[in-house]
């Protein structure tokens, strides 16, 4: 006998970044970034995750936008879909490359001469890292780093992927937009220690066949981005799939069969084996 679980709550505005990287310098081949989550996380615990976490009040504030260039800023607000505020659209954007930088060290955004920000060197790792701490532990803001370094946000470098809403009847729900873009130049990925335990970079095949074999838990929206992303060569190739793409929100079932937790996609496809190993 078979029933569904959990009870009804309001999906909560997330963004998830997945963050590829060339394998040779042939540009075909590439990997992506995959962080595991605390054993203690409320949601999705011991699961391997991209990077990204839940939108917050500050990144939907005005004050954000004199971080943006303004193509930029009018592309993000009218790209998404089912989102009335474009307050709240610019801030799924801006909390996509925050929560990049506070989870796994990588910023996304430009120097004043338009180039793409580097830690190409010890004092520049440090003082990042430093705000990077900072702003995790809630003493200093992120549009502050950005005032103090001259930054604007790399908007243009987030292609719009795809969007998962998490099933009706789960205690913790997230309405999330994923995104793609490539790892930034001279920036090495380090996980945060605390939401995230440890990071990898691996190819989707690999990371599937990971999955397969129950080495590396995930939950469905991460199994079914891998499975599109084994169906390009390149980087560009992915990037360039993100152009008129129609996104719409997939949200699934969660079904108890007996001890067998479930989840059931829209296209019929039952997942099994989603309780993560202790």
């Amino acid at each position: 006998m078979s029933r569904e679980i959990g009870m009804a709550v309001t999906p909560t505005d997330a963004a998830t970044v997945i963050l590829l990287r060339q394998v040779n310098g042939e540009g075909k081949g590439f990997e992506v970034l995959m962080a595991l989550r605390n054993s203690r996380s409320a949601f999705v615990p011991s699961s391997y995750v991209f990077p990204g976490g839940k939108v917050e009040e500050e990144d939907c504030l005005p004050n954000i936008e004199n971080f943006c260039g303004e193509p930029d800023l009018t592309r993000a607000q009218g790209a998404l879909d089912g989102v009335s505020l474009p307050e709240r659209a610019m801030g799924i954007w801006v909390a996509a490359i925050r929560e990049t930088f506070e989870e796994v060290g990588l910023l996304l955004a430009c120097q004043r001469d338009g180039t793409l920000l580097s830690f190409n060197s010890d004092d520049i790792d440090r003082r990042f890292l430093s705000y990077r701490e900072r702003v995790h532990g809630g003493d200093l803001s992120f549009p502050e780093v950005l005032r103090r370094e001259d930054l604007t946000l790399a908007l243009d470098r987030l292609h719009y992927f795809s969007h998962w809403i998490t099933p009706e009847l789960s205690p913790i729900r997230y309405d999330t937009r994923f995104f793609v873009a490539e790892v930034p130049p001279e920036q090495e990925a380090l996980h945060d220690g605390d939401e995230l335990t440890k990071h990898l970079w691996i190819t989707p095949a690999k990371a599937l066949e990971g999955y397969r074999e129950q080495r590396l838990h995930m939950v469905v929206p991460t199994i079914v981005t891998l499975e599109e992303l084994c169906g390009f060569e390149m980087i560009g190739e992915v990037l360039e799939s993100t152009r008129g793409k129609d996104i719409a929100g997939v949200m699934t079932r969660i079904v108890l069969e007996g001890d067998d937790v479930q989840e059931h996609a829209p296209d019929g496809r039952i997942f099994r084996n989603l309780v993560p190993p202790r």
